[in-house]
């Protein structure tokens, strides 16, 4: 099976191609299955961090001076490094999103302190905006930052944060009151480390990743930390998802191709009643399903980045991408796992670790149905 076949699509320029290709050989080499030991996670993404830096990869995942982020890029970065491993892809994903106000926003002073050791994996990046009570309702938000001289002081809490505990930075979004609801937002950029910042708890989850809830009591940050103007947090945030929610439709679509891979090999060598798997009709027809699944989640994945790249508002087309591409995994990985019988659930195998790894994608970024309002809030103001 070809799976680099779309980079023939018109959305993709031959530098897109030519990425592509230049990742997938690197990834060949680097993270062919079982050659990362995924065993410490902190130490593991600290080196894939490394390891992506030192490749030229992560330069992709952020800005330089005058240049705009390339979605198409991030896209097709994403879902080649989900096929190959999922701890890569988010290692890469959090460099771009947790620096990606910056990109973004940033003034150039911020820019020259960060994205340049964010480009190299020198420094490891982390975005923090939901809360205990503020996850898709980003107006409810609690943690708070007050005036103070030359200062802002934090108070609250953040949690779900990937990368918490092993980040070097957090941009974090806490309530200024320039206004009622996500009018009177902030963006600040902490350094770990602050004295009244503290790790309050690590997060275990089903596909184990990095995560962490984070304290803040009188924790002090300068005024020139406060990425974009004051109340401007929500635009901030909103403008950074915009770009990587997109990519993480890209990077479920990369895990469903995996598993289409993998159905389609099992399938073949598989024996059953005389024959092979494949040789079934059912089998045939489920496999048909995931390969028009897979390949309608791309199209409207690269829509997606292709628009944002001719400078286009993409709000209600990466929602989506991320809506589709992200439940259709879920079904394609379903039927992967349901393909290989016992040893589909057996720990160690390709798609019992994507079956873990695709779960947590429906939920982040904007669970499926915040997904679902946005498309019809949108279909109804602009038709």
């Amino acid at each position: 099976m070809n799976h680099l076949k779309h980079l023939d699509w018109p959305f993709f320029e031959d530098r897109h191609r030519a990425l592509a290709s230049e990742l997938d050989a690197w990834c060949a080499t680097h993270l062919a299955h079982g050659a990362v030991d995924h065993e410490d996670v902190d130490a593991s993404c600290k080196a894939l961090v490394k390891a992506l830096g030192a490749g030229g990869w992560l330069r992709h995942a952020v800005a330089g001076e005058g240049e705009a982020i390339d979605t198409r890029a991030i896209c097709l970065l994403r879902e080649t490094l989900a096929r190959h491993d999922g701890l890569a892809d988010f290692a890469f994903a959090m460099q771009g999103l947790g620096s990606g106000a910056i990109s973004l926003m940033g003034t150039p002073a911020q820019r020259e302190a960060y994205l340049p050791r964010v480009a190299r994996g020198e420094a490891l990046a982390a975005f923090a905006l939901s809360e205990p009570e503020a996850g898709s309702d980003v107006a409810a938000m609690q943690c708070a930052a007050r005036e103070d001289g030359d200062h802002y002081v934090l108070d609250g809490q953040k949690t779900w944060i990937s990368n918490g505990g092993i980040a070097d930075f957090y941009v974090v979004f806490a309530r200024t009151g320039e206004a009622p609801g996500s009018r009177g937002i902030s963006a600040f950029i902490v350094d770990a480390g602050l004295p009244g910042f503290e790790i309050a708890e690590r997060i275990d989850v089903i596909a184990p990743h990095p995560l962490a809830t984070l304290r803040f009591t009188n924790c002090c940050v300068p005024k020139s930390a406060m990425v974009g103007a004051p109340g401007e947090g929500f635009k901030v945030a909103m403008r950074t998802l915009d770009v990587f929610r997109t990519s993480v439709a890209a990077a479920a679509l990369g895990f469903a191709r995996r598993a289409l891979e993998e159905g389609l090999t099992q399938s073949k060598e598989r024996a059953m009643f005389g024959a092979t798997l494949a040789d079934l009709p059912l089998t045939q027809a489920k496999l048909a399903d995931m390969a028009c699944t897979v390949d309608s989640s791309a199209l409207l994945v690269y829509r997606a980045a292709w628009e944002r790249d001719q400078g286009r508002t993409i709000t209600r087309e990466a929602a989506m991408a991320k809506l589709m591409a992200t439940e259709g995994a879920q079904r394609v990985i379903d039927a992967a796992v349901q393909l290989h019988g016992g040893r589909g659930v057996r720990r160690g195998e390709i798609v019992e670790s994507l079956y873990r790894e695709i779960r947590a994608l429906r939920i982040y970024e904007g669970a499926s149905e915040v997904q679902q309002l946005i498309i019809g809030r949108d279909l109804l103001k602009n038709g």
